[in-house]
């Protein structure tokens, strides 16, 4: 089966090439951005013109997309090209509500659709080892699961439509408030003379040790916040975790406070860095 790729930013690329290098068939691609369609060609992908061309070339559709309105508009454009024969695989973090809406709208189509979001970040996007969270029946999961597999080591079906994304979110809003509680006590300890380093090792030894501070000790120690997941990112999945618990009546008291962390860090002109970069929000140096 032929795949499109339609989204090749920091992790769309990585995903992307790993399409290229481990499928039989041809890989077409677009992204809004010339330069990222190149590299991906340079790989063995074939480039598209738009959304459209891609649809209409390929019989598996992926799209890795920031936001809700990016999936809305990539899939209400393409849905005069869907056929019975093609499926669509959404692997943006986007709203669950958007997500079965558009999944409605393909099946309506004639087409079928599954949320795909991932976790970790770009350095696993290159291995081809991300973990992926999938809403979709178990008879289109067991279609697409190949595929995944050539993106991810990892891949669970978490329900229908929609359930993928509730998990993504769960897992990044739990992410930020590790995170949140790593920069906390962080500052605490610098403040009295206790180095990244030495924080670090020292958590190792006990029921503290995490991957969030075992993975970002060096980043945070160096200031070296060149991006892998952007604190713009996660903001919007902190703010989709909000939504979540708004819609259940749930007061979410330390992802509230992790939301004013990364207005902060917005308000600061850091959303295009690394999302660790939340430190210097906590620590005061922003």
């Amino acid at each position: 089966m032929k795949i499109g790729f339609i989204g090749l930013g920091i992790m769309g690329s990585a995903m992307c090439e790993n399409i290229v290098a481990k499928h039989s068939e041809e890989v077409f691609c677009y992204d809004h951005h010339e330069e990222n369609i190149q590299a991906l060609v340079k790989k063995g992908a074939i480039a598209c013109k738009n959304e459209i061309d891609v649809a209409q070339n390929a019989d598996i559709i992926i799209t890795m997309v920031p936001k809700s309105e990016h999936s809305a508009f990539v899939y209400n454009t393409i849905l005069p090209f869907l056929t019975p024969q093609k499926i669509c695989i959404d692997m943006s973090t986007i709203s669950p509500s958007v997500s079965v809406e558009l999944a409605q709208k393909v099946k309506n189509a004639g087409a079928d659709f599954a949320d795909a979001p991932v976790v970790k970040s770009r350095p696993a996007a290159l291995l081809g080892k991300l973990g992926i969270y999938v809403g979709a029946s178990e008879e289109l999961f067991q279609k697409i699961l190949p595929i995944l597999h050539y993106m991810g080591e990892n891949v669970i079906r978490m329900g229908e439509n929609g359930s993928g994304l509730v998990m993504k979110i769960c897992h990044n809003a739990l992410v930020s408030q590790i995170q949140n509680g790593v920069n906390e006590t962080l500052a605490l300890a610098g403040a009295h003379g206790i180095s990244v380093e030495t924080f670090a090792k020292a958590i190792s030894y006990g029921g503290a040790q995490n991957f969030y501070l075992d993975s970002k000790k060096e980043v945070i120690s160096s200031r070296d916040f060149t991006t892998a997941f952007s604190v713009e990112n996660m903001a919007k999945d902190v703010g989709l975790a909000l939504d979540l618990a708004a819609q259940k009546n749930l007061n979410l008291l330390g992802e509230k406070a992790v939301s004013q962390v990364y207005n902060a860090a917005l308000e600061k002109g850091l959303g295009k860095k690394d999302f660790s970069a939340t430190f210097t929000i906590v620590n005061g140096e922003a």
